[in-house]
């Protein structure tokens, strides 16, 4: 399977990631690192982490230098050439509420994750977001790769859909399925990815 990012980049940042498990802080692991984790397909560049508890910035800004981004309503911290950004309940903006994304997680090798269906969407809004750039490319990309590699269930994604009033995402996913061109970034022939983009495209009607 053909790699995204450069790889000496994605080590670094793996090994800053799996040192922010260890310390003093929870959080919950969205965007590229999250597909990762749930597909093992792609290593991504920078880290994007929910914040649970509000309380803990008190740590960041003590042994980091923390900045405030009132524009995207986020807050970030530069290690090296690595880009972390986070996300913090009641303040930020993504395609879910960050405190309804810290409702669905799981841990996978020791490491907090959204739920595949929360990620999907988050997913998704960064690649509305960004769609004519190099990271919307990689955004449908970790998308294909969730669809193809992790237990989506669509019953429960459209459900999420539905209670956030963005049934819209519904049609953009299926534009996304159909559209995509990019199947060495998989790890599918042709003829493998026609059948299992058929297959999800069989899963999204019954959902």
């Amino acid at each position: 399977m053909k790699e995204f990012w450069n790889s000496a980049l994605t080590e670094k940042s793996f090994s800053i990631l799996l040192n922010l498990k260890k310390l003093p802080f929870e959080f919950v692991v969205i965007g590229g690192w999250a597909a990762y984790l749930w597909t093992k397909a792609h290593k991504s560049k920078d880290i994007d982490i929910l914040l649970k508890n509000f309380e803990d910035m008190k740590y960041l800004r003590e042994h980091y230098s923390l900045k405030k981004n009132d524009n995207l309503k986020k807050y970030e911290i530069k290690i090296e050439e690595i880009d972390i950004d986070i996300y913090v309940p009641f303040y930020s903006y993504l395609a879910l509420p960050v405190e309804e994304c810290i409702k669905h997680t799981a841990k996978i090798d020791g490491i907090e994750v959204v739920s595949p269906e929360i990620l999907l969407i988050l997913k998704q809004g960064a690649e509305i977001d960004r769609r004519d750039s190099v990271k919307g490319a990689k955004d449908r990309i970790d998308v294909m790769s969730l669809l193809i590699y992790s237990p989506v269930d669509f019953r429960k994604y459209s459900m999420l859909l539905k209670q956030n009033k963005i049934e819209h995402y519904f049609q953009r996913l299926k534009g996304i399925i159909n559209g995509f061109k990019d199947i060495e970034y998989i790890g599918l022939n042709p003829r493998e990815f026609r059948l299992k983009k058929q297959e999800i495209l069989e899963g999204l009607k019954k959902a």
